[in-house]
């Protein structure tokens, strides 16, 4: 699997500043719906996990609850991920949701496990420019947040500004349901979504928030839909 993900073209520069603006070329936001009650889900993690290694890709692990009645309840899950997957199969024209599924980019649904596919998506997206760009600047126990857009005068639409917080690594062992007798371990688990309002892209946004005091956290900009990811920022 390794082979099939380090196919697919490094397009950004690591970023390591705690205050920087988002390169113009994208952080690529790959969001894995999944949760720990499925069978069919640890390949899936397990491929979140070697991604988070990149620069380039944002990969977030977002655990569903409606598999918990099957005989175990996943400790990360929160009905807010499964409202978000709802909301993607809205945009899309899905009449279903499923675990394992990825979506790249906010328009690019994966059903399933398919590394080959995943690559060549996250390799399309890197190779795009970013229409937004984002500064964020932790001060004291506050993230300072600035988006603007690359091209003044650009049709944008609406948007949402969003700061997602995660936790980088957790172990679980499942006692009950599918996967009962394994012990997983889970990488870039959210834990929150928060909105931080909406914007039209006529002049910048700015934002004030609290800076988490556990866990890493990311910046996205993104057309409401959901639909297509615009930019998006996380310290390295």
């Amino acid at each position: 699997m390794r082979s099939f993900l380090l196919a697919a073209t490094t397009a950004l520069a690591g970023l390591v500043a705690s205050t920087a603006w988002a390169d113009e070329k994208p952080l690529v936001v790959l969001e894995l719906f999944t949760s720990q009650g499925c069978s069919n889900c640890p390949p899936a993690d397990k491929m979140i996990a070697e991604l988070a290694a990149r620069d380039d890709v944002l990969p977030l692990a977002l655990h569903v609850d409606y598999w918990d009645y099957i005989g175990w309840a996943d400790s990360f899950a929160q009905p807010e991920y499964t409202a978000r997957q709802k909301g993607y199969a809205r945009a899309a024209g899905h009449g279903s949701i499923y675990t394992p599924q990825m979506v790249i980019g906010g328009v690019d649904h994966v059903v399933g496990f398919k590394p080959m596919k995943v690559a060549g998506l996250l390799q399309a997206h890197g190779e795009k420019h970013a229409p937004v760009a984002i500064e964020a600047e932790a001060a004291g126990s506050e993230l300072r947040i600035n988006c603007r857009v690359l091209a003044p005068g650009a049709a944008m639409g609406r948007m949402t500004v969003d700061l997602v917080v995660f936790t980088p690594q957790a172990t679980v062992e499942i006692r009950k349901g599918e996967n009962a007798g394994e012990t997983f371990t889970y990488v870039n688990i959210v834990t929150s979504w928060q909105r931080l309002g909406h914007w039209t892209g006529e002049g910048d946004f700015e934002a004030v928030a609290d800076l988490p005091t556990s866990g890493n956290y990311a910046v996205i900009v993104q057309q409401e839909g959901p639909g297509a990811i615009l930019a998006a920022f996380t310290p390295r």
